[in-house]
């Protein structure tokens, strides 16, 4: 029988007549016949392992190392207190104030050289390094980066690297193909970049527990309150231990689990000859399980310090020019102009007068009156002091909680300014030639021609002067003589000089332009108020009112607040009107709570119709506090402020003076302060 056609119908047969697919193999018989020849075998096993190889390769090169995941990079935004020395040194502070909330993270850098490089103040020690190293993944040092076991997801433990890869980058890839996409990129990192690079990348990314606390600097802080450059080796073996889990394994929770993972990372510290600690079994002997500060969340915004963080976070965000979300996640140092001693002070006075113990134990309404209908209103405290020199705010007061009343009533807060605000229509007065001497009918009532109506216009308690000068009529607060010398200068002159000072005109508004302006008609913000009486004070010159004196990135760039001063009425106006101003405190509206401190003070009371606010403004030649009270009715509303204590009705004399003079006493005694400086001399009002 004639085989060849069936032979030829299983091979494929070449040019010379040699076959290229030889089966079934001609010559054998049985299964012998269509097992291949080794030629064959390895034949295709080279082609398999170029394929792969060629794969791999390829693959290998199309991985692209990704954008590191944005938030790795958030860090914790810390503000501080003002220097307290006054050291002149602009990256100096005090205290700190606070941090904002969110991850609380500081990245810092790999070691103490490459941290006196950027100026920084922390690095990750090595035996940091070692113990974590020792604790997660002892081969660290010199393996690849990648497991075979944690590739393929059969529980093998993660190396650090593919650690760092999963939190550092875009988190894990699910499935076989993810798997090994992952590792030609844990494969790639570990070629590209240094281990110690990764290691510390790692170690200012990781999740440490207590809350949001991130990377090994704010890990050593919440558990030691020291930065990570100071953690001895037993400290760092019990961070290292807690890794995996460190939430259910915190010593203050888990003692017991703690120590175990303590242990056991010492243990391998000693027994790796590798690690450059060099830990000795003597040396791990002598140690001892670290004791850790108890878990105390922060209370980023309770109490009054709450004012402050939140003004520093919109000052600061605009002087960085960033939105107030990047600036809590951006790592940011923000410097206050706040002086702690000063604020703890103002703090100290508001809780004595709301509680009473300013008015000989009777208190101020502090009832709610949108739960109570028969509650006439809660009283409200505004109180700010600023350097006059450069605007500096050193210290605030709008409450004693910010969680229970979130409105700043010295920034955001607008309350009539009564007579507060003659001072304006003296200046413009004596700005026009007007003599501090010159006399005016301080009769009362007294009736005014103004367009369209007759206007009459009565003294506080109706009380009349005669013919009295400006000086005598500014320590009286006489309203029937201001009135006259605003029709005299034109209202419109008061408004000016007003908004020259600093007194800003309400959103979408503008100052009142007739003539009960003189009178405080308009509502006004104390911090504007304080600005405005601190150009008195400094003798003509204008700064803007800051909280924040310096913000300092991450990488050690800085923004400071513009504090320089721009002259807006002649020096010898100002004299003219500080002179006046001494009037209400040596024998006028506020000499009774004021005059007895004994120093050189300028200032002036106000009262707004139907007692609805109360102020005391003062100042000395270098310190300025303006002092308001409200009272908050249904809804918001404004309502007369409730009498309490000794008095009759709340003017600006009364509480208010004795606020600013309970504060003030203790300020005036601190060393920035201490010297009692005169005023300059009047410099026409013999005219």
């Amino acid at each position: 029988m004639n085989t060849s056609a069936n032979d030829d119908s299983l091979a494929v047969t070449t040019r010379e007549g040699r076959r290229f697919w030889n089966y079934p193999r001609p010559g054998y018989e049985g299964l012998r016949r269509w097992l291949p020849s080794w030629r064959f075998v390895l034949v295709s096993m080279v082609a398999v392992v170029c394929l792969v190889v060629g794969g791999g390769f390829v693959a290998y090169s199309r991985v692209k190392i990704p954008d590191y995941n944005a938030d790795v990079r958030d860090q914790t935004t810390t503000v501080w207190f003002a220097d307290p020395a006054r050291s002149g040194d602009p990256s100096a502070h005090g205290e700190k104030m606070g941090q904002y909330p969110g991850a609380r993270r500081e990245i810092i850098p790999c070691d103490e050289a490459d941290a006196e490089s950027k100026g920084q103040d922390s690095w990750i020690p090595q035996h940091v390094k070692d113990a974590v190293v020792a604790s997660e993944d002892r081969g660290f040092w010199t393996d690849s980066g990648v497991t075979v076991r944690a590739l393929a997801g059969r529980g093998g433990i993660p190396t650090l690297t593919q650690q760092y890869v999963d939190n550092y980058y875009d988190g894990t890839r699910s499935g076989y193909f993810g798997r090994l996409e992952e590792a030609l990129l844990v494969v790639k990192i570990n070629q590209e970049q240094s281990k110690d690079e990764i290691i510390c990348r790692y170690l200012n990314t990781i999740y440490w527990g207590r809350g949001e606390t991130y990377g090994i600097q704010a890990a050593a802080q919440t558990y030691f309150g020291k930065d990570a450059k100071d953690l001895d080796v037993s400290e760092a073996a019990l961070l290292a231990g807690i890794i995996p889990s460190p939430n259910r394994w915190d010593p203050a929770d888990n003692p017991e689990k703690a120590e175990q993972r303590w242990n056991r990372t010492l243990d391998y510290m000693v027994a790796d000859p590798k690690l450059k600690t060099g830990l000795t079994a003597e040396q791990r002997a002598a140690l001892t399980f670290p004791q850790v500060l108890p878990y105390q969340p922060e209370p980023v915004y309770a109490g009054p310090n709450g004012y402050l963080m939140e003004a520093a976070r919109q000052e600061a965000a605009a002087l960085v020019n960033v939105s107030e979300a990047e600036l809590m996640r951006g790592g940011y140092t923000i410097i206050t102009t706040i002086d702690q001693d000063m604020q703890a002070m103002a703090v100290e006075s508001g809780r004595r007068l709301i509680e009473g113990e300013l008015s000989g134990g009777a208190a101020p309404s502090l009832c709610d009156p949108d739960e109570d209908p028969d509650c006439p209103g809660t009283l409200r405290v505004a109180m700010v002091t600023l350097d006059p020199a450069d605007g500096s705010i050193r210290a605030m007061y709008s409450g004693q909680d910010f969680l229970a009343d979130q409105y700043n009533r010295v920034t955001q807060g607008r309350a009539q300014a009564g007579s507060t605000f003659k001072p304006f229509t003296l200046v413009a007065a004596l700005e026009d030639g007007i003599s501090l001497r010159s006399v005016y009918s301080g009769a009362s009532p007294r009736t005014f021609d103004v367009p369209g109506k007759d206007w009459t216009v009565v003294n506080y308690g109706n009380a009349s002067y005669g013919d009295i000068d400006l000086l005598r009529a500014t320590a009286d607060s006489v309203n029937t003589v201001y009135t006259e010398l605003n029709i005299e200068v034109g209202p419109e002159r008061t408004a000016s000089v007003a908004q020259k000072a600093g007194i800003t005109p309400p959103p979408g508004g503008e100052l009142s332009q007739t003539q009960s302006n003189v009178l405080g008609s308009d509502a006004v913000r104390p911090i504007d108020m304080a600005q405005a009486y601190g150009v008195f004070a400094e003798q003509g010159l204008k700064a803007e009112p800051h909280i924040v004196s310096r913000v300092i990135g991450p990488d050690g760039a800085t923004w400071d607040t513009d504090t320089r001063t721009t002259r807006v009425f002649p020096a010898d106006v100002m004299a003219d009107t500080v002179t006046a101003l001494q009037g209400p405190v040596q024998n006028g509206s506020a000499r009774e709570h004021v005059a007895p401190l004994g120093r050189h003070i300028a200032g002036k009371t106000g009262t707004s119709s139907d007692n609805k606010s109360a102020w005391f403004v003062g100042f000395t030649t270098d310190v300025v506090t303006a002092v308001a009270l409200t009272q908050e009715g249904p809804g918001g509303s404004e309502v007369s402020i409730t009498p309490w204590g000794n008095v009759i009705q709340v003017t600006g004399g009364s509480w208010p003076a004795a606020l600013w003079a309970d504060y003030m006493g203790p300020v005036l005694d601190l060393p920035a302060y201490a010297e009692d400086t005169p005023f300059p001399p009047p410099a026409n009002v013999g005219r």
